[in-house]
Formats: structure tokens, C-alpha cells, sequence
């Protein structure tokens, strides 16, 4: 696995955690675990998966998807439907 540049990651945990947080009330924290320990992190982390080139939004919705389905690769963002 080829691992994503840490400022690239930096940003989208940013980004995503703070959708996270106005959506679900979450605390940081707990917004930021729970964005971390997902598979859409897992994926977004490896280069080779090419999650980077969706926005921030995207990348929500993935794991979203992934919460509600248990798999990120449900996302219609994923299967290109």
C-alpha cells in the first residue's frame, strides 16, 4: 500500500470531521474516532484507491454509506452508478 501524503489527510479529516459533527452533534473527538477507525479512512489513507479524487463532501457520503451499509463501496460515488 502506497500511503497518502499526511497533509492530504490532514485536510479531508479536517473537512470530514467537521460534517460529522454538524450532522450527527457529535464531539470532536468521538467524530474524529469514528472517521479514523472506518474503512473510508482505511481506503482514502492508501493512494492506490484513488479516493482523493472526490471532494470533501464525497468522502462523507462514503462514509455515510459505510455506516448505514457496513461496506464504503456501496457509495454510488464508488460503483459509478
Amino acid at each position: 500500500m502506497k500511503r497518502q501524503e499526511p497533509e492530504i489527510i490532514d485536510y479531508y479529516n479536517s473537512e470530514v470531521i467537521m460534517m460529522i459533527i454538524e450532522k450527527y452533534g457529535l464531539d470532536q473527538m468521538t467524530a474524529l474516532k469514528a472517521f479514523v477507525d472506518s474503512k473510508t479512512h482505511e481506503m482514502l489513507e492508501d493512494e492506490d484507491c484513488g479516493m482523493t479524487d472526490f471532494g470533501a463532501g464525497a468522502v462523507f457520503e462514503i462514509w455515510e454509506c459505510e455506516k448505514v451499509t457496513g461496506d464504503p463501496r456501496n457509495s454510488v460515488y464508488i460503483r459509478c452508478e
